[in-house]
């Protein structure tokens, strides 16, 4: 993989998207794609999952990639209910996060809506 994001383990992150399909791999970029037009983002790779961060903190995570879809998760310190894009939100016990469950399996799963909420990830 080449490092066209700033990525801080470009060696991690290949091992995640190592026998990917194709389709899942266009999913992974379009997704990134689209932050990048919310904001700057750097890729940090973990042992689970893939983490998008902006300057100061980590504002969303790829928990995985499926064959034809990829799964984020939204942390937020509210729910935000009212919405078509997550198919769940649960709140971390303890603790006043609440993680917005969004799967993409297109790239037009990333709408209006799913922009506007990667805004507010990205700004709070």
């Amino acid at each position: 993989m080449d490092n066209k994001y700033d990525i801080d383990d470009i060696e991690h992150l290949s091992g995640f998207i190592a026998e990917k399909s194709e389709h899942t791999l266009m999913l992974f970029h379009h997704f990134i794609n689209e932050f990048q037009k919310v904001g700057q983002v750097t890729i940090h790779p973990a042992k689970t999952m893939i983490g998008l961060a902006n300057s100061h903190k980590r504002v969303v995570y790829i928990t995985q990639l499926g064959r034809n879809f990829i799964h984020v998760v939204f942390p937020f310190k509210q729910p935000y209910p009212d919405n078509l894009c997550f198919q769940k939100i649960a709140q971390v016990p303890g603790d006043m996060q609440f993680n917005h469950h969004f799967r993409m399996l297109q790239n037009e799963d990333v709408n209006e809506e799913v922009i506007e909420f990667m805004k507010l990830a990205y700004s709070s």
